[in-house]
């Protein structure tokens, strides 16, 4: 009998993939552990929330750091996610020559609804595995902040993260490699309707 197996995909065969058409110019996709994955449509409340984050970061870190917004970060020779944010150290060449690696990132962000169990399981994994040491989940289904940093390994193999924290919207966060600096959860989670 012969057992059925998924064709698994390097960061090199994605990238051709790409570059021979086989993805539509609006296709949403990452390569996570050699699948490639359809990314989920973003409601508005994501949209939001993304882009209020990211307006929050850029001018709180100015030129100590390099914010990047649902762009791609290589994370193996199989993975290739691309995160809503990702605060990567600054280097001379701004990540012309590769996308960031796990070496080069302080914080991965990931804004979840309708992923929040992706997001926190696979991608959770992935990334403890990767060396990624600090990820936060915007967790828009419970409206909170859920803090992941220093990722390890279980005795059955499988990554997590040690220590986990919840922050509510009337919070403030301090952000990891930036001991001075500190973001303000009301400005980054949208309001309800009305207020």
């Amino acid at each position: 009998m012969t057992a059925v197996t998924a064709k698994r995909f390097s960061i090199a065969e994605y990238h051709r993939l790409g570059e021979l058409g086989f993805f539509a110019p609006d296709d949403r996709v990452e390569l996570i552990r050699g699948e490639i994955i359809i990314k989920a449509t973003k409601s508005t409340f994501h949209s939001v929330c993304n882009s209020l984050l990211l307006g929050e970061l850029y001018p709180l870190l100015r030129k100590r750091a390099i914010v990047r917004g649902q762009e791609p970060i290589i994370l193996s020779d199989d993975s290739e996610p691309e995160p809503d944010v990702v605060i990567a150290r600054n280097r001379a060449d701004r990540y012309f020559s590769s996308h960031p690696q796990p070496v080069d990132i302080l914080l991965v962000i990931e804004v979840s609804d309708s992923t929040l169990k992706y997001d926190r399981t696979t991608k959770l994994s992935l990334y403890a595995e990767t060396g990624i040491s600090n990820y936060w989940i915007f967790n828009l289904v419970d409206n909170q902040l859920e803090m992941h940093s220093e990722p390890y390994q279980k005795q059955n193999g499988s990554y997590s993260y040690q220590l986990q924290r919840v922050a509510l919207p009337n919070q403030t966060v301090g952000l990891p490699g930036f001991a001075e600096l500190s973001l303000d959860l009301l400005s980054v989670f949208p309001a309800p309707s009305g207020d």
